[in-house]
């Protein structure tokens, strides 16, 4: 997983653009996964782990209309949490999730192991839903960070100028 954020590393700094996270169910992990590739400060601006949807409303300043129509789990919370972390960390791109890890939580629609990820930039992005079927807590957060990442080195691919 490393050399696909090292990957990104290279791609971002040669383009003098910048990335942050807004993290839930994963708690940190992708941030963590970018920040263990020196130089890493040169692009990557920062990120928050908004565990709690208070947080997420109070910090990354995500609508609480968005969360009561949609649920905190959920492709709009996703995208507004991407969108709400570019303008807090003055980044130009985003990466954010928020999902189940389980073992509780989940709905029928959205089981334990459901997560919407969202990556790009404040006006544009891919955004998807995953379930890791079967897997343990720790299983999926890391599964879904690493997917995460791929996901986002997809988005730069296809906008790379």
């Amino acid at each position: 997983m490393l050399y696909i954020c090292k990957d990104i590393q290279e791609r971002l700094i040669a383009r003098g653009k910048t990335l942050c996270t807004a993290e839930s169910c994963t708690g940190g992990r992708i941030a963590a996964l970018f920040t263990s590739v020196a130089g890493s400060s040169e692009y990557f601006r920062g990120g928050v782990v908004s565990y709690q949807t208070e947080i997420k409303s109070t910090v990354l300043k995500v609508s609480r209309r968005i969360i009561n129509r949609h649920g905190v789990v959920s492709a709009a919370t996703a995208d507004a949490m991407r969108q709400c972390a570019c303008r807090l960390f003055k980044a130009d791109y985003a990466i954010s999730i928020t999902g189940y890890a389980g073992p509780t939580g989940g709905t029928d629609d959205d089981p334990v192991g459901t997560v919407y990820v969202s990556v790009g930039a404040a006006d544009d992005c891919i955004t998807r839903r995953f379930v890791s079927n079967g897997l343990s807590r720790t299983e999926i957060q890391d599964d879904v960070a690493a997917l995460a990442v791929r996901l986002f080195l997809e988005y730069i691919e296809t906008h790379e100028q």
